[in-house]
This record gives structure tokens, C-alpha cells and sequence, in this order.
């Protein structure tokens, strides 16, 4: 029984490690319709944040990215790809926020949830690390303080591999 747990858990294991964006069209804060399966960053890893305005562990992981995103950037070349999940009501609240933050991010609108669900989204924030070939190779949830420096880091693995 245990090593069918075991096998069972190394399978879902190795397919959410090769799984591929979904296509979902949504649009960024200046109202550009955006295919979610086209998302990329060249050839390099790049970062999906999902968040919300109200969620204070996301603004506070987004700002401690900030604070050290142009150093990634040099480094690495990653992108980060922020996706709101405010409700059409409150989607008014998104770019002003991102705006007074100084975000640098690529920002989306996700205000029906779609493409939350599609990646299978439960709670914010909840990060996805994706590597050059558009494979999804991490996904974690929630934030504590200093924990994006565990994102950098898988970054940096997925450009050495």
C-alpha cells in the first residue's frame, strides 16, 4: 500500500512539474486582451503571482519582490507576471495600487476567475515558477517574510538545467 501511495504521489508530482499554461483570455490594467497560454518571457523562467488588493500576505509578498526585482531582472531575466483576482466591482481598485506600489510587474485581470481556476487556484497568494520552455515546474502558496527568496532560487535552478 505504501508504495502505491508512493508511486500515485510521484505521478501527480511529475505531471504538475510538466504542465502547460492554460488558455484563458483576460486583459491587463490598461484593458489589452492577453492569451494566457501565449505568456512567456523569451526563452526564460518567469513567475505568476496570483493576488487580490485586499489580501495583505500578497501586497507584502509583492513588495518585498519589488524591493529586489531589478536585481533578479539583471541576474536572471526573470518576469513577473501579477494576475488579480478582485471581482469585476472591485477591479477599478487594481491599477491605482499598482500604480502607488511602483509595481513594475506585468499586471492581469482575472475578475470572473477563470483563470484561477484553470490553474487550480484555492487561495492567494499563490505563485507559480515556470520555466523557458512554459513548463510549470513549482507552485507555492501563501507567504511568510523572506520566502521570495526561495522563488530566485528556483529561478536560478531552472537556467541551470
Amino acid at each position: 500500500m505504501k508504495k502505491f501511495l508512493l508511486a500515485v504521489v510521484a505521478l501527480v508530482l511529475s505531471v504538475s512539474a510538466f504542465a502547460e499554461i492554460p488558455s484563458v483570455q483576460l486583459k491587463d490594467i490598461n484593458g489589452k486582451r492577453v492569451n494566457t497560454a501565449k505568456l512567456n518571457n523569451d526563452g526564460k523562467p518567469y513567475i505568476i503571482s496570483f493576488f487580490a488588493t485586499w489580501c495583505k500576505p500578497c501586497l507584502r509578498e509583492l513588495d518585498a519582490i519589488n524591493e529586489v526585482y531589478a536585481d533578479w531582472q539583471d541576474e536572471t531575466g526573470v518576469k513577473l507576471i501579477a494576475v488579480s483576482i478582485d471581482k469585476a466591482q472591485d477591479e477599478s481598485k487594481v491599477k491605482p495600487l499598482v500604480n502607488s506600489k511602483g509595481y513594475e510587474y506585468e499586471v492581469l485581470l482575472d475578475p470572473n476567475g477563470d483563470f484561477k481556476r484553470a490553474m487550480g487556484v484555492n487561495m492567494v497568494p499563490t505563485v507559480f515558477i515556470i520555466d523557458g520552455n512554459n513548463n510549470i515546474i513549482e507552485t507555492r502558496t501563501q507567504y511568510t517574510d523572506g520566502s521570495e527568496e526561495h522563488l530566485i532560487e528556483a529561478v536560478r535552478e531552472a537556467l541551470n538545467k
